[in-house]
């Protein structure tokens, strides 16, 4: 059977492990309308393959995700396009961590914004020591979305994801891992080995136990996961409505 084709994101299986990539290298792999679909789409199609027993998210070239694409931004014009947006972001958001199959993230380069949200909702996130992750959204008038408003809080505490998400400041690799953000942080030559061998491992698991254990931590350690992102969504497609919000992005 051949391999799911997308324009954005490369997805080959090999041994159980699936690997997913962002695959815009020449924009740092940014968001733009095109790469939320196809990543949402890519791990939804992995969940429903019966041969995919692990999921590998990484980045291709020097970033994971540098956020959204500025180049190729298009600002809803009304309500109903800001709403479908944040929806889409979402959606990928569902697809990785509702999804009963574990995700281990190697996290490259940047992850900004949205790319740093995707990196927090993996269960195995493994950054190389170079990498680096920010939440610019509360600067430029916008709200984040993937579900961090109750991730964050209780990875980190209250205080912290307060700095992370109203400051916006800037955090390497071995911070984000003495926070517990960062599962584990190695050399960036070894980033994608060492990804594989933990995919590996869960892949040889047997599958109806992982999944179980998957599905009932995520309910169980974020019980208001489903109502932050619904806050979330309400938020964006507000600062997506603001007239502030176009200015700002445009000096971002």
């Amino acid at each position: 059977m051949s391999e799911p084709q997308y324009e954005t994101v490369l997805s080959a299986l090999d041994q159980g492990v699936r690997t997913i990539r962002l695959n815009r290298p020449e924009r740092l792999n940014a968001m733009n309308p095109a790469l939320i679909r196809d990543l949402a789409q890519a791990f939804e199609d992995a969940n429903d393959d019966s041969q995919t027993r692990a999921i590998i998210l990484t980045g291709a070239g020097r970033a994971f995700c540098a956020g959204d694409d500025r180049q190729d931004h298009q600002h809803p014009e009304n309500e109903a396009e800001a709403r479908a947006a944040v929806d889409a972001i979402q959606r990928v958001t569902r697809a990785i961590m509702f999804g009963e199959i574990p995700v281990v993230g190697a996290i490259n380069g940047w992850a900004v914004g949205g790319g740093f949200e995707w990196a927090i909702n993996c269960d195995f996130p493994i950054w190389a020591a170079s990498a680096r992750g920010f939440f610019p959204e509360v600067s430029l008038n916008l709200f984040v979305t993937g579900g961090v408003t109750s991730l964050l809080p209780a990875l980190v505490g209250l205080n912290k994801a307060r700095e992370m998400l109203m400051l916006g400041e800037r955090y390497g690799a071995e911070e984000l891992a003495a926070l517990g953000l960062a599962w584990r942080v190695v050399d960036d030559a070894t980033l994608m080995d060492e990804a594989r061998t933990v995919a590996q491992k869960l892949a040889a698991l047997p599958r109806l136990s992982l999944r179980a254990m998957k599905r009932t931590l995520r309910q169980t350690a974020s019980t208001d996961i489903e109502r932050a992102m619904a806050m979330e969504t309400e938020a964006t497609t507000a600062g997506f409505m603001d007239p502030l919000t176009t200015r700002l992005l445009k000096d971002f």
